[in-house]
């Protein structure tokens, strides 16, 4: 039968790693199987899981493991908030520069199933966070509330790693590329001399405070033309018109036409592969459409959205925050770090916020890592025994995380083929 844990053990514990437990989130354009398949749980009600965090937010902390101490015989465990156990001592935890710099964990770890696509969307700068966050507050808008914008004041520069085949709208089209879509959409071709005069911001603000049965109008043919051929399995995903379709199918209601289908049009379409990563920054739009991958932001929340969504949008807080311009997809490839014998690959970015490692172990490989502030684990394939000293050891396999605090060595000894995802604080 479990014990209470000695209240000297309910504080704070020598060791640097623990176990740790995340949270699902279970948005309703999640998936169905990926991810109770990789956290070996049952999905009994049918929900969807949509999202895995592993961090310290207020509004979904993940839990640290407390055990007996090596030499206790008594029966007991305890689950800790992070964010809780990370308020308690940030300069012994985060490390005194970190501490001093963010004041508590600066990134959240997640893995996502994206079964239906996500809303247009951006996220505000830091600055801006602080200033919209406190503007919210002294209007006394609960955090909870769902027409709130702002559910902290932390910026979220974010980046992805796709697990799989992945797609997504990833900023505004080149010029080139963008007259081309316009000019071989007969629906929106009238949008390129607005384009040619008054640049992206005009163009994009043309058909986001469009009359809505104006937006009904114009896209009405566009669907009719597309939607049969979307059925019928003609359309490719490499084709705007194959997400226009999916989008009005999921989105639209009897009268209404979403106009986030506009977007799709004029954002960059971009496939990545397995493996491969891109960076999206404050006041870049974007929108996920359909995969799993790994994400790795600055610890927030902050979503202002434009359409595709059942959520709260706010066309006018969007546009006073997007950057407009054309963007040039940069995929990401991780760079090796050479100091442990090439098993690390590394995916850096501007953010001062976060670091994102794939660490790859053959079977019966060992690699021992110094960490610096608070670091998280995640091990997506395999198996793993994790130890920071000969009292302090576990086994963490597939779908299972861990966490270590400054000044731990980690060594890791994969029992199989093993890949784990590294969250860390740039150095």
């Amino acid at each position: 039968m479990e014990q209470d844990q000695p209240e000297q053990e309910r504080t704070k514990q020598d060791n640097r790693i623990f176990r740790l437990n995340g949270k699902v989130q279970h948005y309703a354009w999640g998936g169905y199987s990926f991810l109770p398949r990789l956290l070996s749980v049952s999905d009994t009600e049918g929900k969807p899981f949509a999202e895995y965090w592993l961090g310290a937010h207020d509004n979904a902390p993940s839990e640290l493991v407390f055990t007996p101490p090596t030499g206790d015989t008594a029966n007991w465990s305890l689950t800790v908030k992070l964010n809780q156990y990370i308020g308690e001592w940030p300069e012994d935890l985060l490390g005194a520069a970190i501490a001093q710099r963010f004041g508590r964990l600066p990134y959240l770890l997640k893995i996502l199933d994206v079964r239906d696509m996500l809303s247009i969307q951006v996220h505000p700068s830091k600055k801006n966070a602080e200033k919209e966050f406190a503007e919210e507050n002294k209007k006394g808008i609960p955090l909870s509330a769902p027409d709130r914008n702002y559910k902290d004041d932390n910026h979220k520069p974010e980046l992805m790693l796709a697990l799989s085949d992945f797609w997504l709208l990833h900023g505004f089209k080149p010029e080139d590329e963008l007259e081309q879509i316009l000019q071989r959409t007969p629906e929106l071709r009238f949008l390129w001399p607005v384009f040619v005069e008054q640049g992206y911001q005009g163009l994009y603000k043309t058909v986001m405070v469009m009359e809505p049965l104006k937006v009904n109008a114009i896209l009405q043919p566009l669907l009719d033309r597309i939607l049969p051929a979307y059925e019928n399995g003609r359309l490719s995903r490499r084709e705007e018109d194959f997400w226009a379709a999916r989008a009005a199918l999921t989105f639209n209601e009897p009268g209404r036409i979403d106009r986030g289908i506009f977007s799709i049009y004029l954002f960059n379409l971009v496939n990545l592969l397995p493996g491969e990563a891109i960076f999206q920054d404050a006041g870049l739009p974007h929108a996920y459409l359909e995969g799993q991958n790994v994400e790795i932001m600055a610890n927030s929340d902050n979503v202002l959205r434009g359409g595709l969504t059942p959520k709260h949008i706010d066309v006018p807080e969007l546009l006073k925050h997007i950057k407009f311009g054309e963007t040039l997809p940069q995929v990401l490839q991780g760079a090796r770090d050479d100091d442990h014998e090439g098993h690390i690959s590394v995916f850096r970015t501007p953010a001062p916020d976060f670091e994102l490692s794939r660490i790859g172990l053959p079977g019966d490989e060992i690699i021992t890592i110094g960490v610096r502030s608070v670091e998280i684990f995640l091990v997506l394939e395999g198996e793993l025994l994790v130890e920071e000293n000969p009292g302090n050891s576990f086994i963490r396999m597939k779908g299972e995380a861990f966490v270590a605090f400054d000044g731990a060595r980690v060594s890791l000894k994969a029992h199989k083929d093993s890949v784990v995802y590294r969250a860390a604080v740039p150095q």
